[in-house]
């Protein structure tokens, strides 16, 4: 597996976002206008697409990586659900998006139905893996609607929570770059137009999210989402 420039960039992109959001998180000593749900979903996305961390070994910074995101995720699962007084401000009420139903569920018939088209087994291991990794790919595409709609609801978006989604978003682009850079000029290297598709959809989603978080920037004026009128 191959090293890039936008492979790197969207890594670092990643783990910053990582690192914005534990920081904000220790500072603030508060979950207000964050997502639980998302952070389990993003969890799960891991935990099923690094199953290969028990099977194969491709670099250090692999498996480093790798282990970093399933970790910090963890942790901040971890603190918005139990960790005093940041569990306590957590507001329920705001993050209602059903995860297990309207994301899981159907990202795993996705996935299943996707193995059977390509001719899958059902009994190999390594067909399981691989099962595994497309469902981590069609989940993580939607991942961030929970914490989309939460913002939506909170309206006014504190500057590390947009620092945060701003570079998780980034992440996803650089990686769409980086997919089609990799089937270009890596050896071995094809075209993955699932991972295409899922990349394109999750950094749409993003799409709005930018726009109002760039002007807000060039404004240098608070950032904050508008509302539907009734």
């Amino acid at each position: 597996m191959s090293m890039n420039i936008f492979r790197l960039c969207g890594d670092m992109s990643h783990v910053f976002s990582i690192i914005v959001l534990l920081l904000r998180l220790r500072v603030a000593r508060n979950a207000q206008g964050i997502s639980l749900r998302t952070h389990e979903l993003f969890l799960l996305v891991f935990v099923t697409r690094y199953t290969d961390l028990f099977t194969t070994f491709y670099s250090l910074y692999n498996s480093v990586m790798k282990v970093l995101y399933i970790a910090s995720t963890s942790s901040i699962v971890y603190a918005i659900r139990l960790q005093e007084p940041i569990c306590s401000t957590y507001d329920r009420a705001q993050d209602t998006f059903r995860h297990w139903e309207f994301a899981v569920a159907p990202c795993a018939v996705l996935a299943f139905l996707t193995h059977l088209i390509s001719g899958g087994s059902l009994f190999s291991f390594m067909d399981f893996q691989e099962m595994l990794w497309t469902f981590s790919i069609y989940l993580e595409s939607i991942a961030i609607l929970p914490q989309l709609i939460v913002l939506q609801r909170f309206r006014e978006v504190e500057n590390l929570t947009g620092n945060y989604i701003f570079f998780m978003g980034a992440y996803r682009a650089l990686y769409i770059v980086n997919w089609i850079f990799r089937a270009y000029y890596e050896p071995g290297y094809r075209h993955h137009y699932v991972v295409y598709f899922c990349g394109v959809l999750q950094t749409l989603l993003y799409a709005d999210f930018f726009y109002y978080y760039l002007m807000s920037k060039r404004r240098g004026g608070k950032f904050s989402l508008p509302t539907q009128q009734k």
